[in-house]
């Protein structure tokens, strides 16, 4: 719903991960910008605003989930408890040959976005097929979205001759580059495995020239060295240094297997790394060492990764695992605090995506905000912000705020019709043989 002023009154605010949080707060959107916050003392008066009344309820930045594959809703399920290379190679793939089409990626995707905005993600860094279906999934549902159009090097859906894949990904930042203010397209070459070392360079040139990151899944598995095509280093980070291809519009997901060389590589270049760790531990990747990456310096985020290998798209979840997995990890219980957890999901991945101005309650900043009801028992009592790592989840969501709009009030959708994506990807899955 198009709100050009809204007011939020009587509310709890969490500005920063690191910042405590504030009882009986206001914050004023102006637009599609936070305008100003402060203490109910000093309410503006603003008869002409949208008035939101935030009684116990808090007020906290949209989560930001950095690295999805949304139209892969359709396979939640469908190939469970499987290793990587058998899940991938036999399932997945076979899979997306055959089911993945226009009208596929535009209800599968717009499916995600309504789970992602029921559990409180506002922005989402995507990359598959067909994506500009998923573009346009993502502006109808009101989402904050990279669209990231997929790249390999053998026949895929909506590109059959691969030589082709560089001209259609350009094609796809050019139709959707500038159109909408929360559509910024890019690229997804998927993996130096499925992508030759030209074609990575070849995506990596369009990435520079529309000026838009560059993704690509990264030591994944133990045994990836073995799967690159024309290795170029000794090990998939070395690879892709050697190519060129590390800087900060890189973007580097799992990360499960690095060496320290790996790691000092990817914090020199300034590349980020997003890390999906419950869906590393379902396909038994590992556990990526992310103490040592914050440690070192390297820009660390978090995502779900899609929902045929995690299944879940709640970025709650994914919090409150990312913590627990580290200090299982490292058997020291102080790893990973849960304010690190909750900054890797806000203003890290803000960071690592380029943007400037989400993950944080500030003036100037987008308002993309999401109110969470306290008067839950899993909530009471609350000390301090560890409880939105450990004990929150997307079912609190109340209200989401995306770009200055309401999209979900009282966990009612404004115009999204959720009940229509469910009934489409039923009817879709029946291909599949889903129930």
């Amino acid at each position: 719903m198009y709100t050009p002023s809204l007011l939020i009154s009587n509310v709890s605010l969490l500005s920063s991960p690191k910042t405590p949080f504030a009882d009986k707060q206001w914050l004023l959107c102006e637009e599609n910008t936070i305008h100003s916050f402060g203490s109910m003392d000093d309410i503006p008066s603003r008869p002409d605003a949208q008035h939101i009344d935030g009684t116990g309820k808090l007020l906290l930045p949209g989560l930001i989930n950095a690295h999805n594959h949304c139209a892969m809703t359709l396979f939640r399920g469908m190939a469970d408890d499987l290793a990587l290379n058998d899940w991938l190679n036999k399932h997945i793939f076979p899979a997306e040959a055959k089911h993945v089409h226009p009208e596929m990626v535009y209800w599968c995707a717009k499916l995600a976005a309504a789970e992602m905005i029921l559990s409180g993600t506002t922005t989402v860094a995507d990359g598959y097929f067909h994506e500009d279906q998923a573009a346009r999934a993502f502006l109808d549902a009101g989402m904050r979205a990279i669209p990231a159009q997929g790249i390999v090097d053998f026949p895929a859906p909506g590109v059959p001759d691969p030589l082709q894949n560089l001209a259609a990904a350009e094609d796809f930042l050019t139709q959707w580059q500038g159109k909408n203010d929360r559509i910024r397209p890019a690229l997804f070459a998927h993996s130096p495995y499925t992508c030759s070392p030209q074609t990575l360079q070849g995506a990596k040139a369009l990435t520079k020239k529309y000026n838009t990151p560059f993704f690509i899944h990264t030591a994944e598995s133990k045994y990836e060295q073995k799967m690159l095509m024309d290795p170029q280093g000794s090990s998939p980070v070395r690879h892709l240094a050697a190519l060129d291809l590390l800087d900060k519009d890189t973007v580097l997901i799992h990360c499960v297997w690095l060496d320290q060389e790996d790691r000092n590589i990817i914090r020199q270049s300034g590349a980020g790394v997003i890390i999906c760790p419950q869906s590393h531990c379902k396909l038994s990747s590992g556990i990526a060492e992310v103490t040592e990456m914050i440690e070192q310096g390297i820009r660390t985020g978090l995502g779900t990764d899609g929902c045929a290998s995690n299944n879940s798209l709640d970025m709650f979840q994914e919090m409150d695992f990312l913590a627990k997995s580290q200090k299982l990890r490292t058997l020291n219980a102080t790893a990973l605090p849960a304010s690190q957890a909750l900054a890797a999901a806000t203003e890290n991945n803000g960071d690592i995506l380029g943007f400037s101005d989400l993950g944080k309650i500030a003036p100037g900043y987008k308002a993309d905000l999401i109110l969470l009801a306290m008067d839950r028992p899993h909530l009471q009592p609350c000390y301090n912000n560890d409880f939105l790592t450990y004990n929150a989840s997307g079912s609190d969501v109340d209200t989401v705020i995306i770009n200055g709009d309401i999209v979900l009030q009282g966990r009612k959708f404004i115009s999204l019709d959720v009940d229509e994506c469910m009934a489409e990807v039923r009817h879709l899955s029946k291909t599949l043989g889903a129930l």
